[in-house]
C-alpha cells in the first residue's frame, strides 16, 4: 500500500510539472503576439535559452542550496520512492525556469 501511495504522490507532481511546463508554451506565444514577425524566432530563442540555462543553473546550485543534496549519487538513490526526487526536482525546476522567463517576458524588443 505504501507503494502505491508513494507512486500515486509522484503521479501528482508529475502532472503538475506538466502543466507549469505547458504555461511555458503560453508564454512563448504571448511574447510572440507582442512582436514584429521579424523578431519572433529571436523571441523563441531567447526562451529556449531562458530555459536551458534556468535549467543548467538550478541543477548544479538551486536544488542543492534548496535541499542541501545533490544529483551526484548513484541510480539506486534516484530512483527510490519511485523516483519521487526525480519528480519533485522536474516541478520545481518548471517553477524556477517560469519566473525567469516571467521577468525577461517584458524585455523583448518589439
Amino acid at each position: 500500500m505504501d507503494a502505491l501511495k508513494q507512486g500515486a504522490d509522484a503521479l501528482f507532481i508529475l502532472l503538475g510539472g506538466i502543466m507549469v511546463l505547458a504555461m511555458h508554451a503560453g508564454f512563448a506565444f504571448l511574447e510572440l503576439g507582442t512582436v514584429r514577425k521579424k523578431n519572433q524566432v529571436n523571441a523563441l530563442v531567447k526562451i529556449l535559452v531562458d530555459f536551458s540555462v534556468s535549467t543548467v543553473v538550478y541543477f548544479m546550485v538551486g536544488y542543492g542550496v534548496a535541499y542541501g543534496t545533490h544529483f551526484f549519487i548513484g541510480a539506486e538513490q534516484l530512483a527510490q520512492q519511485n523516483g519521487y526526487e526525480l519528480v519533485k526536482f522536474f516541478f520545481l525546476l518548471t517553477f524556477a525556469a517560469l519566473n525567469k522567463i516571467d521577468a525577461a517576458s517584458s524585455c523583448v524588443p518589439s
